[in-house]
């Protein structure tokens, strides 16, 4: 990825636009000018703050004055007075039951009886039925005699979305619904900030989804199986349980969080293997660097672009005013190239010195299903570059999803060459 400067002229910080087509490819060299030259800066574009720098991220991110809960102020603001769309509100609704909107005690409470389904033992346990689809997905891909694979489409995301899919107990010949339905509230969730299409798609597909999940939590009600729903139901902690509403809502956030940022953290763990030969050799050489390259990933080019917080009070930070109210991105991404905190920022290098990325979060809000994800990545990544070793990125064809939030790939199209010169 390109580290040069942003612009050739003195950088103009009011300009600046994460959404624009340069900035969607490669976003880094715009967030370090904004590090450098204005890092609590206040965005007239998105009417917003950005925070740039790892340790101004790293304290709002525990910072209970950085508020999750952004959804319930919106939907008062928008949703409740006459005429607001009904769908619409529903779908905020469910949104708002999100554990990853709220503050504490709201956040704890949930996040404590729904830990238990992604315990270090939980995820080991699953590891085979991971590898499993993984080979299965690869060796319908590579049959097909096409000469090319995209490891998002084909890969990453069919395995992620399985995954989470058969940990709640979604049926097999259910699954290819749910991906459409997840599809859509991703526009809901991560969508462009002006797109008004993509919140009526998104509010419908909500509704779909939900109803779809009341059926399935009815269902296990009667007859409770051995998966993540099941146990969602029956959580208890003292005399705490989750409500009806509350599992549903919940099941709707694993299915979708379940496979977004792992799809994204897989195919950018290709992709930069793949522009890094010399570091791949070192993981040919020594597959135990699995884990710490999945770390490098998290750091160089992880899922988590920002992170959209709300001020619960008036903070004074580097000189600048953050009212309570005001809506205030924080870039894990940005931070994780912290020239004051990592050595060479900008160089892909799995043995480098360990440092504490923050491409999961940090503080209460730690991302719950990071485990999983790690363990999906050091399954999926070797299995797609043993497979293929010879395969080159269609660069021409690769396409990054124009979102503020997240950072992923729509398509990472790679050529295959069965027998190229100087193949391994």
């Amino acid at each position: 990825m390109s580290t040069a400067p942003f612009h050739a002229a003195p950088f103009d910080a009011d300009r600046a636009d994460l959404l624009s087509p340069e900035a969607v490819a490669d976003p880094y060299p715009l967030l370090a000018a904004l590090r450098e030259h204005d890092p609590v800066h206040w965005s007239p574009r998105y009417r917003s703050w950005f925070l740039t720098r790892y340790d101004d991220v790293d304290a709002a991110l525990r910072d209970v004055r950085f508020s999750s809960d952004r959804i319930a102020p919106y939907r008062r603001a928008k949703l409740d007075r006459p005429g607001a769309d009904a769908g619409l509100r529903y779908a905020f609704g469910v949104l708002e039951e999100w554990m990853v909107f709220k503050d504490p005690p709201d956040h704890t409470r949930l996040r404590k009886l729904l830990s238990r389904g992604f315990t270090p033992r939980a995820v080991a346990g699953i590891r085979p039925r991971v590898e499993q689809l993984a080979d299965e997905l690869l060796d319908a891909a590579t049959s097909s005699g096409a000469g090319t694979l995209d490891v998002v489409r084909d890969v990453a995301y069919p395995l992620t979305a399985s995954v989470i899919a058969e940990m709640l107990g979604v049926p097999r010949r259910d699954q290819d619904d749910f991906k459409v339905w997840s599809d859509r509230i991703t526009g809901l969730v991560f969508g462009g900030l002006a797109d008004d299409g993509r919140h009526a798609d998104g509010a419908s597909g909500m509704a779909e989804l939900t109803g779809y999940l009341a059926d399935l939590v009815a269902a296990h009600e009667r007859e409770p199986a051995d998966d993540l729903l099941s146990a969602l139901i029956s959580a208890r902690d003292e005399h705490d349980s989750l409500s009806h509403d509350e599992v549903v809502a919940t099941g709707v956030l694993l299915l979708f969080a379940g496979h977004e940022t792992t799809t994204n953290l897989i195919g950018s763990a290709v992709l930069a293997l793949l522009r890094h030969p010399g570091q791949r050799a070192l993981l040919d050489a020594d597959p135990q660097r699995w884990s710490a390259a999945v770390e490098e990933v998290l750091r160089y080019d992880g899922p988590a672009k920002t992170v959209a917080r709300v001020m619960a009070a008036d903070v004074e930070l580097r000189g600048r005013t953050l009212r309570r109210g005001d809506r205030v991105f924080l870039s894990p991404s940005a931070a994780n190239r912290d020239p004051a905190v990592f050595e060479d920022p900008d160089t892909f290098d799995i043995g480098r010195r360990a440092g504490r990325q923050l491409g999961f979060g940090v503080g209460l809000h730690y991302c719950l299903g990071a485990p999983l994800a790690r363990m999906e990545a050091a399954v999926a990544v070797p299995r797609v570059l043993a497979r293929v070793p010879a395969q080159t990125v269609d660069e021409d064809r690769l396409r990054w999803a124009p979102v503020l939030l997240s950072r992923g790939m729509e398509r990472l199209p790679v050529r295959l060459h069965p027998d190229p010169p100087g193949a391994r």
